[in-house]
């Protein structure tokens, strides 16, 4: 079959396309014909030799996938050859045909078209899973998302916009993305490459109350402005250390205002888990999907042969929603 191979790591030279042998599904595995996926930064970090599989995942990239069942592997049940599906996947999704565990599969409502399924899973489960299961946030709240544009932030925008209507939604962006995000929902906009310190504009808009779920992939950087915008009771959770991985903090401030800091990643998770990650989000949010209450985002498509242009456009930070890639 083909799929996007890497040789070595690297920048956009180490990807290639190829030709690898077809997988097959284990015990609770269905194997899916891939029409399309979606590019993540983590497949750039990983493509970087930063962000290897887990153990037993596919090395090619591809954290999530949207197609066809076309093998039931043993002791699968409740799904059949030719089911329109989508679903994570630790690692396999830039080929012709990945591996997917049965509980983590969701049906494509037939509203919606392989392509915007391929954007569903990494992001939209990501946001959600964040913002909503360990992060908190009722209606009535205030959030903070940062990375305005990206995939995981449009997608908390719409799931926010659609599950929790009357929150609060501050998101800092760079200014190029800005009306596109007010457009999306946003309550307030904050240009971070003129307020790198967004802590006093969030005490404004806020009435000095501050947020009670911030969702950050910065890292470092953002740790005493997020603190500092945080409500009492707030919860940080962060997912990401792209300005790094060490800061200084006031556990003075943390412990008077009973604030929380919470890590998260998603694609270590063991299988069981994500599988009850999945059916939460199958419940709750995947209906606002299956009447268009939340229709995904999508920047470009791009064929799988030009998938360097896809981790290009990716990297040059130009999207605003998902980039997918189709493979079939």
């Amino acid at each position: 079959m083909k799929a996007v191979l890497l040789n070595g790591f690297g920048g956009l030279e180490v990807l290639t396309v190829g030709e690898v042998e077809r997988p097959k599904p284990a015990e609770g595995q269905v194997l899916v014909k891939v029409v399309a996926t979606s590019i993540n930064r983590p497949d750039l970090v990983q493509r970087e030799g930063k962000y290897p599989p887990p153990p037993g995942d596919s090395e090619v990239l591809g954290l999530e996938v949207a197609g066809t069942i076309e093998e039931l592997g043993p002791g699968v049940t409740g799904w059949q050859v030719g089911d329109r599906v989508m679903s994570l996947v630790g690692g396999g999704g830039y080929a012709e045909y990945a591996v997917a565990y049965a509980n983590h599969l969701m049906r494509i409502p037939e509203s919606m078209s392989f392509e915007e399924a391929a954007c569903v899973c990494e992001s939209y489960i990501t946001a959600f899973l964040n913002v909503f299961m360990i992060g908190g946030l009722k209606d009535k709240n205030t959030t903070i998302l940062h990375g305005g544009g990206g995939g995981v932030n449009t997608a908390g925008i719409q799931l926010c916009k659609a599950l929790v209507p009357n929150t609060k939604i501050i998101v800092t962006a760079h200014p190029a993305k800005m009306e596109r995000v007010k457009e999306l929902g946003a309550d307030l906009v904050i240009d971070f490459t003129q307020t790198p310190d967004f802590s006093e504009a969030v005490k404004e808009f806020t009435a000095k109350k501050g947020a009670d779920v911030i969702l950050d992939h910065v890292g470092a950087k953002y740790l005493a402005p997020n603190m500092n915008s945080l409500a009492y009771a707030g919860r940080l959770v962060i997912i990401g250390i792209i300005s790094g991985i060490k800061a200084e903090l006031n556990l003075a401030l943390m412990m008077v205002k009973r604030q929380q800091i919470i890590g998260s990643v998603l694609r270590s998770r063991p299988v069981k888990d994500k599988g009850e990650i999945v059916a939460e989000f199958t419940k709750t949010a995947l209906p606002k999907f299956a009447d268009r209450t939340i229709v995904p985002i999508i920047e470009k498509v791009f064929p799988l042969d030009q998938v360097v242009e896809a981790h290009r456009m990716m990297e040059e930070d130009k999207h605003f929603g998902k980039i997918v890639l189709k493979i079939s």
